[in-house]
């Protein structure tokens, strides 16, 4: 969440009034995150997230805000869209596709404990199992095409030793894309800062933005990758082995997805470390970014090269 495109405060009074939320108290920047433009929100009514999407265009938003709308609907904590007057979940606001959202209590965590971890292992299982009923497709906009594309583009830009490790990243990750594993939606981006806690209860789990339909296991990736991580790359035993029992006493996982675990975690680093490394050399313009360090993910990736019994499953 950043802010890229300024919001005035008559602008948002007048689209307030599309909805039935009340009016405008206050509202403020959110700086953290990365992709779109982001606002919270406070009316007469309640409290609302206000997001303007700077990449996704409005063909495309209907498939993230139906399984936000599900997600709530299905017994996930999450924060669910709110429609506007039209009955749409989606509008326009300053030349830029927007959706309003439900803010929810909490904050995101810092340094997780166990339990939390297991909490976030329990709901993402939960979300998987109720994401089958789900008739909807959309690609992982960060799959293995994208991240080979990131690869060539960042190649010639980083020295020796990265470009080393994306190469040989890239010839381990080959057969990612013919592993026939269990699949459906994903939320893909379920970084802590994408939940949010009350102590060990968990309020809801926020932006849906990277949703695809991908492997089951590389939703579980992303997330042990950034909530059971010390600093310097591996993974919290303790935290770890709390997610996934969590995890699998909802859903347990096949064979295959315990013997394809090392590329799908490893892919999930990977495709987090390329990203990081694209915002640096290529950063977008706005009034408040954020941007995150991608040595920590490359030490991530490490990690997950040099001691693939940490991160061993069963």
């Amino acid at each position: 969440m950043s802010v890229y495109t300024v919001v005035e405060r008559a602008q948002l009074i007048t689209h307030l009034t599309y909805y039935s939320v009340g009016e405008l108290i206050d509202f403020q920047g959110i700086s953290s995150g990365i992709e779109n433009t982001n606002y919270f929100v406070n009316t007469t009514q309640g409290d609302y997230v206000l997001t303007l999407f700077e990449e996704l265009k409005a063909e495309e938003l209907p498939y993230f805000l139906t399984i936000m709308a599900f997600v709530s609907a299905n017994g996930v904590p999450s924060a669910p869209p709110i429609c506007n007057n039209d009955g749409s979940y989606l509008s326009t606001l300053n030349g830029k596709p927007a959706a309003l959202v439900e803010k929810l209590a909490g904050e995101d965590v810092e340094t997780p404990n166990p339990t939390q971890c297991a909490v976030i292992g329990e709901a993402m299982a939960n979300f998987h199992l109720a994401s089958l009923k789900l008739d909807i497709h959309r690609d992982n906009s960060r799959g293995a095409h994208w991240r080979q594309q990131a690869a060539e583009l960042l190649l010639p830009l980083v020295d020796e030793s990265s470009a080393e490790l994306i190469q040989d990243e890239l010839a381990f990750q080959a057969p990612y894309t013919q592993l026939n594993l269990p699949k459906s939606v994903i939320h893909a981006d379920l970084f802590r800062d994408n939940a949010l806690f009350s102590g060990d209860t968990l309020s809801g789990i926020i932006d849906f933005y990277y949703a695809c339909n991908d492997y089951f296991t590389y939703d579980i990736a992303v997330a042990v990758n950034d909530w059971c991580v010390t600093a310097d790359g591996l993974l919290d035993k303790a935290r770890f082995d709390a997610f996934i029992a969590a995890y699998q006493a909802i859903r347990p996982l096949t064979e295959a997805e315990i013997t394809h675990w090392p590329i799908v975690i490893r892919a999930a680093a990977f495709r987090f470390w390329l990203s990081r490394l694209r915002d640096v050399h290529f950063p977008k313009e706005g009034e408040m970014t954020h941007l995150k360090d991608p040595d920590a993910m490359k030490r991530i990736l490490n990690a997950r090269r040099n001691f693939p019994d940490n991160y061993r499953l069963g």
